[in-house]
């Protein structure tokens, strides 16, 4: 029997029976919403912005993020709730008053970030003399520029969209800079049209330097919008500007295909794309002082609820500050600069199969560099004993590097097969872009399985050695993508294991084949056992723990919302097991509840990096197994995805992990956070020489520093 119910607004499936309060087996223990959690990471992430340890431009960074999050919060989470009917919500399913809910929460982080904004980030920039001008603000020269600018850059491109009935309300794209002006006198045909729409071309600079000459000492810059604001007259002739205001709405932006029903994915992806920027409307931002008028007619356009209004006190678009990182020359205003070392495990000029062949290697990344598994890929595409590279393609970005690898295999005359997953929310052009340049050099791509997402992140090289052949295979917890490796903390694991490369190719051959998959002897492979096996994991444990041999689990994740996996969780604690958890993001399981909960501990660790890595490590009486994997705990990566997790079995391997991967993040008195029964995180205390994880691991992989403290076991 499960011990878990989702709360009334969670849109998840239960997975087996619930106990009811009062049954054999104690109470039902009532999940935390996922929405909720989400917007409860994001506050661990605007704290970044708001500690004042950190460099002022990282703390404007850290407020973009957090913007760009909610971003796609809204674009993948609200649309469910508003497709409900407007008459509230069904028990355990999405809805308005489940959206209701939401948005006072989504209100008031919204609200803390423009405060931070204007009472905090911008009084510090102006402090140092870097300021973003308002029209009142500027000098007669700025303003000269700011008028000349408009009537050169701007003005052409701009359309404004006087609405009558031959006029509709225009098509607005997502997350696009938008004003709504309310007008006053007669049109050249003497009518009353009072409303126009003005649309702002994405290809517009949105923060534009002022030129020195004229201005106060220090730097001053412009928002677009601003420059925009300041000349909007100019667009109405001979009428009156009432009011104005800018205006962004933000849509539903989940790419949804049939596979069923296509005969060519790819082709039926890049006719969706077309349409992305133009789906169901889901959140609408308008300025603070826009008047109730324009403020219902914009709702009543886009046919949403007054809580998916919101009226913000700055410019509409705090992701677009991201601009003055790179526009503001000031090194000290930085973080200081991460160079990642080479990997020492592996050797800098060739000869990395003949390494593996002694040994498995791991990169710890971002703390290692990345360019050890490019080194791995390019020594493959040139070594003429090499006859096949398999690799599949999720969030690869444009790395022109890794495309020319490839492209150098094909042309060496080995068997190149690539699976891309086109489906890689927001990655779907990106990816659809990789497909068609790999077979246009010629090697062999496919898409997956129908109806799965490809989520493993695998990598397989055949050679030819002493009359027969040899598998050498990479598998991470992250994506192959250069950019994303130097700011998520991931692990690569190279290895020639000849199970674990034979379990690999056999992936690779279901992916390409769709053939049953063979017994595996490492993989876990979902969809198939990786849930039913960490279970099993789970459940040793605690029976251990119950016959007095002890039990641990140390699992570490992005995202724990997979119901079968928290109530496996569950009856281990309540057996004895002690549990911890390192949960980056969203976490549905309450702990510390009362004869349920008591013996889990959650926490989560926010740092300069973003944490992406999958540990998980099960210890029943002697026995003792470590798995890394590309796989969340949710119940999408269980059963809805192809993913995999496999066994560390190297001794200093797997003791390097538990040390920087778990000990490490159970030990951060400074960057991690608890969470308690009822949804709530508190910062972990922080000692006085505290050390966060992710420091602790920089000062390990820098030159000649001190190395990582702890060691201790779990």
């Amino acid at each position: 029997m499960s011990l878990l119910q989702p709360s009334p607004s969670v849109e998840h499936t239960v997975q087996g029976e619930v106990v009811p309060p009062g049954a054999s087996g104690g109470s039902a223990l009532v999940l935390l919403d996922r929405d909720h959690s989400i917007l409860a990471f994001n506050e661990r992430v605007l704290d970044w912005a708001v500690r004042e340890d950190v460099p002022l431009l990282e703390r404007l960074r850290y407020l973009c993020i957090v913007s760009s999050n909610l971003d796609e919060f809204f674009e993948v989470r609200a649309a469910a709730h508003l497709g409900m009917a407007p008459n509230g919500s069904a028990p355990g399913l999405c809805g308005v008053s489940a959206f209701e809910a939401l948005a006072l929460k989504a209100q008031a982080l919204v609200a803390r970030q423009y405060a931070l904004y204007n009472d905090s980030l911008m009084p510090a920039f102006a402090a140092l003399g870097i300021r973003i001008a308002a029209h009142s603000e500027r000098t007669p020269a700025q303003r000269r520029w700011v008028r000349e600018h408009f009537a050169r850059e701007v003005r052409p491109l701009l359309i404004p969209v006087g609405l009558d009935p031959a006029h509709p309300f225009p098509q607005v794209a997502n997350k696009s800079l938008n004003f709504i002006v309310r007008l006053r006198g007669g049109d050249a045909f003497g009518r009353e049209n009072q409303i126009a729409i003005v649309k702002v071309p994405r290809a517009l600079q949105r923060i534009l330097r002022l030129p020195a000459k004229g201005a106060a000492p220090g730097t001053t810059f412009v928002s677009l919008s601003s420059v925009i604001r300041a000349h909007l007259a100019e667009l109405f002739a001979a009428r009156q500007v009432v009011e104005v205001s800018q205006f962004r709405v933000t849509r539903h932006s989940d790419l949804a295909v049939d596979e069923e029903d296509v005969r060519n994915l790819r082709t039926a992806l890049r006719q969706g794309l077309q349409h992305r920027h133009y789906g169901r409307a889901v959140r609408l931002e308008v300025s603070a002082g826009c008047s109730d008028f324009l403020a219902d007619f914009l709702r009543s356009q886009f046919e949403l609820p007054a809580a998916a209004l919101y009226r913000v006190p700055g410019p509409v678009n705090l992701v677009r500050l991201g601009q003055l990182v790179d526009l503001i020359n000031q090194p000290a205003l930085l973080f200081p600069a991460w160079r990642p070392a080479w990997p020492a495990q592996l050797p800098r000029a060739g000869g990395i199969l003949a390494r593996l062949r002694r040994r498995d290697v791991l990169i710890h990344q971002p703390f290692e560099s990345f360019d050890g598994v490019l080194a791995f890929l390019r020594e493959a595409a040139h070594d003429p004993q090499v006859l096949a590279i398999k690799q599949t393609i999720y969030r690869t970005g444009a790395d022109a590097e890794q495309m020319e690898l490839l492209r150098e295999a094909v042309r060496r005359g080995k068997e190149v097969m690539a699976v891309v997953e086109l489906k890689a929310r927001f990655d779907e052009e990106a990816n659809i872009n990789w497909a068609e340049a790999l077979e246009s050099i010629g090697a062999q791509v496919v898409y997956g399985v129908v109806g799965l997402k490809t989520h493993a992140k695998m990598l397989l090289v055949t050679r030819r050695e002493g009359g027969g052949l040899r598998r050498y295979g990479h598998l991470s917890t992250g994506n192959y993508n250069p950019r994303t490796a130097r700011l998520y903390t991931d692990l690569s694991h190279l290895t020639a294991d000849l199970h674990l490369t034979a379990d690999m190719d056999a992936v690779f051959d279901h992916l390409a084949n769709q053939n049953r998959v063979p017994k595996l002897k490492r993989l876990l492979l979902a969809p198939f056992d990786l849930q039913r096996r960490m279970i099993e994991k789970i459940d040793a444990a605690g029976l251990a723990a119950e016959r007095g041999e002890g039990g641990r689990i140390v699992a570490r994740m992005n995202a724990l919302t997979d119901e079968a996996l928290m109530a496996a969780l569950v009856r281990a604690a309540r057996r004895g097991a002690s549990v911890d958890l390192i949960v980056r993001g969203a976490c549905m399981l309450p702990a510390q509840v009362a004869g349920m909960t008591e013996r889990i501990r959650v926490r989560s660790v926010i740092g300069r990096f973003l944490e992406h890595t999958r540990v998980f490590y099960f210890r029943s009486g002697d026995q003792e197994d470590l798995y890394l994997s590309s796989a969340d705990w949710m119940n999408r990566n269980m059963l809805r995805r192809v993913e995999v997790a496999w066994p560390v079995t190297d001794a200093r391997l797997r003791q390097r992990i538990i040390d920087e991967c778990l000990v490490a993040y159970l030990h951060d008195d400074r960057d991690a956070w608890t969470l308690a029964g009822d949804g709530g995180y508190t910062r972990a205390p922080r000692a006085l020489d505290g050390c966060g994880a992710q420091a602790a691991l920089m000062a390990r992989y820098a030159p000649r520093t001190p190395a990582l403290k702890g060691g201790a076991g779990l």
